[in-house]
């Protein structure tokens, strides 16, 4: 079993690791999409107001499952909220392969689903990206996003100052021009491109602000069905692509709010990013739709970091090696 570390992952990841974990994406939802790979709806586990989800996902050669625990109280013990684990698997003979530290692979991902997502439903002429919240997703989602579209400005809110001062600082090499905002609604009504990176409960987005051509990329909230960034009229007035319809349906606040203030039906929901880039459907119709990433986060995206880590780590000679079986 080959154990990789924060540090090993992120010398294995290199400096800009986007694109090819961003084709490594869009590979796994494309074979998801196909039946060559299967990804349960995660079950979860809240004690104490922690919660514990199990995000499993298997292919015919790698079965794997990563642990999230999102626990709001570490904020108040300096710790990260949210701390996972990745257990990778043979899915043919059941050998255990690799253990891996998640911190950086969950962080890397998430931004590449959101730019692959982006790639395929923004216009290609967007021009400025709007960040709701500065922390180390929003330096993630630049770097990303700026391999599918030609950035010049970002818009950015941020509740502590600190926060965006280090945000400008981590994207200074990108020569993109930076502005802070005072309000959300600015940044969703001067933005091609939207994403939102908070933990919020409530919505801080308003549908009412969507104005035509938009593209929003939701992926802060945490995957509990209470929490949400952006209201029903927000997914009402959008053509919605979800990473997973079973997860959206069990995790995703946007979506099961949705449904249940009947801003939506499950139709309308329904569109799963690997139909998209299987090309079985389309990704923007014109240049005056509003589409809506919904993006959760699936086991399947971890698998396929895990695969592209434990293969470059063999060739490099990067982790330790255990024998478990001994």
């Amino acid at each position: 079993m080959l154990i990789l570390t924060h540090s090993d992952v992120s010398r294995l990841l290199g400096e800009n690791p986007h694109s090819d974990v961003r084709s490594a994406l869009q590979q796994a939802h494309t074979e998801l999409a196909l039946g060559r790979a299967v990804v349960p709806a995660p079950p979860a586990m809240t004690m104490n107001g922690a919660s514990l989800v199990p995000m499993v996902a298997a292919t015919p050669t790698t079965a794997a499952v990563k642990l999230l625990a999102d626990i709001p109280a570490n904020a108040g013990r300096g710790l990260a909220v949210q701390r996972s684990t990745i257990l990778v698997t043979s899915a043919e003979t059941g050998e255990c392969q690799a253990l891996i530290d998640g911190r950086l692979v969950t962080a890397v991902r998430t931004a590449a689903a959101s730019a692959l997502a982006t790639a395929f439903l923004a216009r290609p002429e967007s021009r400025t990206l709007g960040l709701v919240g500065a922390g180390g997703l929003a330096v993630q989602h630049t770097r990303a996003l700026n391999e599918v579209l030609d950035l010049e400005t970002v818009l950015v809110w941020s509740r502590t100052p600190a926060t965006l001062e280090r945000y400008r600082q981590a994207v200074a090499d990108l020569g993109i021009t930076v502005k802070s905002v005072q309000t959300v609604e600015e940044v969703v009504r001067g933005s091609d491109v939207v994403c939102t990176l908070t933990p919020s409960r409530d919505p801080l987005v308003l549908g009412a602000w969507f104005g035509p051509g938009l593209h929003v990329n939701a992926v802060g909230a945490p995957p509990r069905p209470d929490h949400r960034e952006i209201d029903g009229e927000g997914l009402r007035r959008s053509r919605v692509v979800v990473d997973s319809l079973a997860t959206a349906l069990a995790k995703s606040g946007e979506v099961v709010l949705a449904l249940a203030e009947g801003a939506v039906v499950q139709a309308d929901v329904s569109v799963e990013l690997g139909v998209v880039t299987a090309g079985l459907a389309p990704g923007r119709s014109d240049a005056q739709e509003v589409t809506l990433f919904n993006s959760v986060g699936l086991g399947l995206q971890d698998l396929a970091v895990a695969d592209l880590l434990v293969e470059r780590a063999r060739a490099l000679g990067v982790g330790t090696e255990l024998e478990l079986s001994a």
